[in-house]
C-alpha cells in the first residue's frame, strides 16, 4: 500500500498538481573562488543596425556623401554636384547646391535616416554642417525637419535658416525643436540664396545624449547598459572584426581622431543575409574605439578590445589567400602595440596625446586584450602565436584572450583549447548558440574542467529556440540555469557575455538579441533582465550550495533546479539564484551552515522572473510584459523556505545581523 501512496506522489508532482519538497545545504563559513569583477558584462557588435542607427546617436544616413553611391540615402533636387576635393583627406566628398536657373524649382537635399529621422516635440537637435561660399559670395540655406505624411498645410516641424559666409571650409551649428513628435521624419537642407554653397559632414544628434556628449550615444540605449552594472564591456566585434575580406576588416585607426576625417567601412554584415538584406549597411566609424573606451569607463567596466589576427571571416572565405601570410603580420602587431600606447600611454607618447587631444589625457586602464574572433585551425594559431611573442615582450601586464572557434564542442574546439594551453594565453573565449536542451546539459560543464588551465570567457552566448528563434521567457531562463554553473565555477569563468546586444526592429538581421529598439523607444528583453539580475546581485565568493551532497545543476532527482549561492563580502548578504525550469512549483528549504555565534538571518528579498507563458517576452508595444517582482520576507532561524513556481528564475538576498 506504501508503495502505491509513493508512485501515486510521484504522478502527481509530475502532473503539477503538488509540490516538490528540496533542501539546500549552504555553507557560509566555507567561501569558495572570488567572482571576479568582471564576471558579467556586455559585447558589442554592429550588427541589426546597433551602431549607426541604433547606440550612436548620428541620425543622418552618409552624413558625408562617402557610400558607393555618394547620394545614397539623400534626395536632391535643382542643381545638386557630388565632388571629391574636400576638407578631409578620408572623407574627400561633399556636395554643391546651385540655383536651378528658374525661380520655381529648388535646390536641396533630403535625408531619409536610419529607418526614417524621429523627433520629439519640443526636445532639441543639434545640426551641423561644414560649408563654404563656393564662389567666394555669401550664401544661405534653409535647415528643417519635416514630417512628409503631413496632412497639415505645411510639412515642416523645425526650421532655421544659416548664412554661410566665409569662402573656406567652416563647421557652422543650429539647434531645431520641432513642434510636433514625428517617428518617419526628414532633414531637409535648401539652398536659400542665389550663389552657390559647398556642404559636407552633415549632421543631426539630440542635444540629450547619453552623459551629454556631443558626438555622443543614444541615453536610452547607454543607460540600460549602465544598469546592468556590467563589469566587461567587449568590442567591437564579432565577426565585423574579421571582415568579409580583410580590406573591410574593422581598423581601429581609422576609428580616432577628428570624426569628420573618420573613413567609412563597408559593414560586414550588410550583404551577408539575403533573406534579411541590407545594402547600405555602412560603418561612420563615428563611434570608435575613443568612444568604446569612454563608454567602458562611463559604465564602470574593463574595456575588452579585440583585434583582426591578420585572417578574414572564415566562414566566408575557405582558402588561405584570404589572409595575411605569417611572415606579413608585422602591420597588425604594430596595432596592437599601438592600441595599448592608445589606451594607457603617456601624453608625451603619439597615441598617448592622441586620446589627449580627444579629450581624455588619463588612461583608460587596459588590462585586456582579444586577439581574433571565432577563428579555428593551425593558421588561427600560428599566427596568434606571433602577437602572444611580441605582446609577452613589450606589455606582459596585458592579458590576452584567445579563440576556441565558433562551436563549443568538435573537432575545433578540442583542438583549439589544446594549442591555447600550448600559447598560455590568460582566457579562452568560448561560444555557444544552441538550443534549450543544450543549455539545460550544460549545468556541470565546468566543474571538471582543468583548474590550472586558462580560464573561460564565455564570450558569446544566447538560448535560440527550436522552431522559435526569437527572444521569449523559456530561452532567457534556460541561459538563467546555465549562469548558475558558470558562477559556481568562477575560479573557471571569469567573464560572461551575451550576444548580440542590439537590434534594430526594423534593421535586424539576426535574433534573438538582448535589447530591441526602433528609433524612439527601447525595450529589454527577459534576456536582458536575467544579465541584470546576474550583475546587479553577483556577490564576491561563491558560496558550497548543494542538495543531498551534490551541486544543483538540473542532474537527475533535482526537479529541474538549478542553483548558485555567493556572499557579498562588504555587506555580509547571502545572495542565492535558483531557476525552476521544470512543468511544477517548487519548495526550496534553505539550511544555512556555519552562521558565527550570534549571528542571525532577518530577512530575505525575492526578485523573481516568471511568466505563464514560455513564449513570452517584452515588445515595444508591450514593454512590461515579463519583468522582475519583488518581496520582502522575515526569517527566524538558519532554516527559511521559498516556493519556486514553475518556470521561474528568482534570485534570494538574505541580510543577516549581528
Amino acid at each position: 500500500m506504501g508503495k502505491v501512496i509513493a508512485i501515486l506522489a510521484a504522478s502527481m508532482i509530475a502532473a503539477g498538481n503538488i509540490s516538490a519538497v528540496n533542501q539546500f545545504d549552504i555553507s557560509v563559513n566555507k567561501p569558495g573562488a572570488d567572482i571576479a569583477p568582471t564576471m558579467y558584462g556586455v559585447f558589442f557588435e554592429d550588427i541589426n543596425f546597433g551602431a549607426d542607427g541604433g547606440l550612436y546617436a548620428e541620425m543622418v544616413k552618409n552624413r558625408s556623401f562617402e557610400f558607393p553611391n555618394p547620394l545614397m540615402g539623400w534626395y536632391s533636387s535643382g542643381k545638386v554636384t557630388v565632388k571629391s576635393d574636400g576638407p578631409f583627406s578620408r572623407n574627400p566628398h561633399y556636395v554643391t547646391l546651385e540655383n536651378s536657373g528658374h525661380k520655381e524649382k529648388g535646390t536641396g537635399i533630403d535625408n531619409e535616416g536610419y529607418f526614417g529621422i524621429s523627433f520629439v516635440k519640443d526636445s532639441s537637435y543639434r545640426f551641423s554642417v561644414y560649408a563654404r561660399a563656393s564662389k567666394g559670395k555669401k550664401s544661405r540655406i534653409i535647415v528643417e525637419l519635416v514630417d512628409p505624411a503631413s496632412d497639415g498645410e505645411t510639412q515642416v516641424c523645425a526650421r532655421v535658416k544659416i548664412n554661410v559666409t566665409a569662402d573656406d571650409w567652416t563647421k557652422y551649428e543650429a539647434n531645431l525643436s520641432p513642434d510636433k513628435t514625428v517617428e518617419n521624419g526628414r532633414l531637409r537642407i535648401f539652398l536659400d540664396s542665389g550663389n552657390p554653397v559647398d556642404l559636407e559632414h552633415v549632421s543631426l544628434f539630440p542635444v540629450d545624449t547619453y552623459n551629454g556628449h556631443e558626438n555622443g550615444l543614444r541615453r536610452d540605449l547607454a543607460e540600460l547598459l549602465a544598469d546592468i552594472k556590467p563589469g566587461v564591456f567587449r568590442f567591437p566585434g564579432g565577426c565585423i572584426v574579421e571582415g568579409t575580406d580583410l580590406a573591410t576588416r574593422y581598423q581601429w585607426k581609422n576609428t580616432v581622431g577628428p570624426v569628420e576625417n573618420r573613413p567609412l567601412n563597408e559593414n560586414r554584415w550588410h550583404y551577408t543575409f539575403h533573406h534579411r538584406y541590407f545594402p547600405d549597411y555602412y560603418q561612420s566609424n563615428g563611434l570608435g574605439f575613443y568612444e568604446h573606451f569612454l563608454l567602458s569607463e562611463e559604465i564602470g567596466a574593463a574595456p575588452l578590445p579585440v583585434l583582426n589576427v591578420g585572417m578574414a571571416c572564415q566562414y566566408q572565405n575557405k582558402s588561405l589567400d584570404a589572409h595575411v601570410s605569417v611572415d606579413e603580420l608585422d602591420p597588425y602587431v604594430q596595432d596592437a602595440v599601438d592600441l595599448i600606447e592608445f589606451a594607457n600611454g603617456d601624453t608625451t607618447t603619439v597615441w598617448g596625446a592622441l586620446r589627449s587631444s580627444m579629450g581624455h589625457p588619463e588612461p583608460f586602464g587596459l588590462e585586456y586584450l582579444a586577439i581574433g574572433n571565432e577563428q579555428w585551425g593551425p593558421e588561427y594559431v600560428e599566427r596568434l602565436k606571433v602577437f602572444i611573442d611580441t605582446l609577452g615582450k613589450v606589455h606582459p601586464e596585458i592579458k590576452i584572450v584567445g579563440s576556441s572557434g565558433p562551436a563549443p564542442d568538435g573537432d575545433k574546439f578540442d583542438y583549439l583549447w589544446e594549442e591555447m594551453k600550448k600559447l598560455n594565453v590568460d582566457l579562452v573565449d568560448e561560444h555557444y548558440y544552441r538550443p534549450e536542451e543544450w543549455f539545460l546539459s550544460q549545468g556541470m560543464r565546468y566543474d571538471n574542467y582543468d583548474r590550472k588551465s586558462p580560464k573561460v570567457f564565455a564570450g558569446e552566448y544566447a538560448c535560440h529556440t527550436k522552431g522559435h528563434k526569437r527572444n521569449n521567457f523559456d530561452a532567457a531562463l534556460c541561459e538563467a540555469a546555465f549562469m548558475t554553473g558558470l558562477e559556481r565555477n568562477a575560479d573557471v569563468v571569469r567573464m560572461a557575455t551575451y550576444a548580440p546586444l542590439f537590434a534594430h526592429v526594423d534593421g535586424w538581421q539576426w535574433r534573438p538579441d538582448m535589447i530591441w529598439f526602433d528609433n524612439m523607444r527601447s525595450v529589454p528583453t527577459v534576456s536582458y533582465y536575467v544579465q541584470k539580475l546576474y550583475g546587479n546581485y553577483k556577490g564576491t565568493h561563491v558560496l558550497p550550495l548543494t542538495m543531498d551532497g551534490k551541486p544543483v545543476a538540473g542532474q537527475e532527482n533535482q526537479n529541474g533546479l538549478f542553483a548558485s549561492a555567493a556572499v557579498d563580502k562588504p555587506t555580509g548578504d547571502i545572495i542565492i539564484k535558483v531557476a525552476n525550469t521544470s512543468a511544477q512549483s517548487q519548495e526550496i528549504k534553505f539550511n544555512i551552515k556555519g552562521l558565527k555565534k550570534g549571528r542571525k538571518l532577518t530577512s530575505m528579498r525575492k526578485i523573481s522572473l516568471h511568466t505563464d507563458d514560455s513564449r513570452l517576452d517584452n515588445t515595444l508595444d508591450n514593454p512590461d510584459a515579463v519583468k522582475p517582482v519583488e518581496v520582502t520576507e522575515n526569517i527566524d532561524g538558519n532554516y527559511f523556505s521559498s516556493d519556486v513556481p514553475a518556470k521561474t528564475f528568482q534570485v534570494i538576498v538574505v541580510s543577516c545581523e549581528q
